[in-house]
């Protein structure tokens, strides 16, 4: 059983910056492809990143691309979003999910692969 649990969420002002870390189990996670996914009040789920297995290779959504950094620390089953530069449109829920394929893409992986999601509220 896929396990994801996220935490770091919070409120933070615009232009500040928030670490998010995801620790995973009940899966290889280091054979695992891994990605942060969104959902914003009101609006569908947004694939924001993603990693390859072994972190060599990432990928942004244009919306946070040179803002948000993701990593991953394969000993610790840790996922990591280091979001910096925080605006109002950043405010959403983040998830953590497991690729559902052995690459990255920007599609969705199902709701089955998602964590329980942390709050990232920005305002002043």
């Amino acid at each position: 059983e896929v396990q994801l649990m996220e935490s770091g969420g919070g409120l933070v002002q615009p232009g500040g910056s928030l670490r998010l870390s995801c620790v995973a189990s009940g899966f290889p996670f280091s054979a695992a492809v891994m990605a942060w996914v969104r959902q914003a009040p009101g609006k569908g789920p947004e694939w924001i990143s993603g990693i390859s297995s072994g972190g060599r290779n990432t990928l942004y959504a244009d919306s946070v691309k040179g803002r948000f950094t993701i990593s991953r620390d394969n000993a610790r089953n840790m996922l990591y979003l280091q979001m910096n530069s925080l605006r109002l449109e950043d405010t959403a829920v983040y998830y953590c999910a497991r690729g559902q394929l052995p690459f990255i893409t920007k599609a969705i992986p199902a709701r089955d692969y998602w964590g329980q999601g942390t709050q990232v509220t920005v305002s002043s």
